[in-house]
């Protein structure tokens, strides 16, 4: 993505908040580089807790059927915010279910309900969001799996740097952009995010129904609500059939 940012300094975060980062560089679309990974996260530590699948990268052409789309940009999406994450996870899960109480993350934007019933604005966007639902539900579904927790609808916008960038916004004042994108309040920083999926490791597969509060966003946070108070079409999604609900204000009552 051509972004200034290091894993060096996302490892240098996790020591402000009092944990040990190690900063290391793998191409997770790159099995030999994923298994190797793991096998030093074996040696050298002798478990895994906790796996996030968030890995993501891609350009993506909006408002572009598939005849539309590039056939190098839209697979390559796939590749990236699709292929890693069962990747990792071949690698990953085996030392993970060593130790009980070990949690699978699977970072997406859309709940099943509001994937299922909105069209993303991108056909290759549409598909990618959509199959990490599912391996996260395939995650929670099957006997004696991990803890799996699925994310709530737009859970994206504030995590990254290069989103706040677009709108314009820093981690720090980034309500503001609610102005001119109003469904922008759904966002979450990652510090949020991962404070609610300890809570989640309750309820195998889903939710937990509890609420978490974090000072980097500044709100409360309820985990138990899903999609259905998300009102209006999430950014990005204008498609025919999200247009009419364009002008309607974003509800996020119950899910904040």
């Amino acid at each position: 993505m051509n972004r200034p940012e290091t894993v060096d300094e996302t490892a240098a975060l996790v020591d402000e908040a009092g944990g040990h980062g190690i900063p290391v560089r793998v191409d997770h679309p790159i099995p030999e580089e994923v298994r190797v990974l793991v096998a030093r996260i074996r040696r050298e530590q002798g478990c895994l807790h906790v796996l996030v699948n968030d890995i993501w990268g891609a350009k993506i052409e909006w408002n572009k059927s598939v005849w539309e789309s590039s056939l190098e940009s839209g697979p390559h999406t796939l590749r990236l915010a699709v292929d890693t994450h069962p990747i990792t996870s071949h690698y990953a899960l085996p030392l993970l279910i060593q130790t009980p109480g070990g949690l699978v993350a699977e970072v997406t934007d859309g709940t099943d309900e509001y994937n299922a019933a909105n069209y993303r604005a991108s056909f290759f966007y549409d598909l990618a969001e959509a199959s990490v639902n599912r391996m996260a539900f395939r995650a929670g579904a099957r006997a004696g799996a991990p803890w799996c927790d699925r994310r709530d609808p737009h859970a994206r916008p504030a995590a990254s740097e290069a989103m706040l960038e677009a709108h314009g916004v820093a981690e720090a004042n980034w309500r503001d952009a609610i102005a001119h994108s109003p469904h922008f309040a759904f966002s979450e920083s990652p510090a949020s995010s991962g404070g609610r999926w300890p809570r989640s490791r309750r309820t195998p597969g889903c939710r937990a129904g509890t609420a978490s509060r974090c000072p980097a966003d500044g709100w409360r946070r309820s985990t138990a609500s899903p999609a259905s108070t998300a009102v209006g079409p999430m950014p990005g999604d204008m498609s025919p059939r999200s247009r009419p609900r364009a002008g309607r204000p974003a509800d996020v009552m119950g899910y904040r």
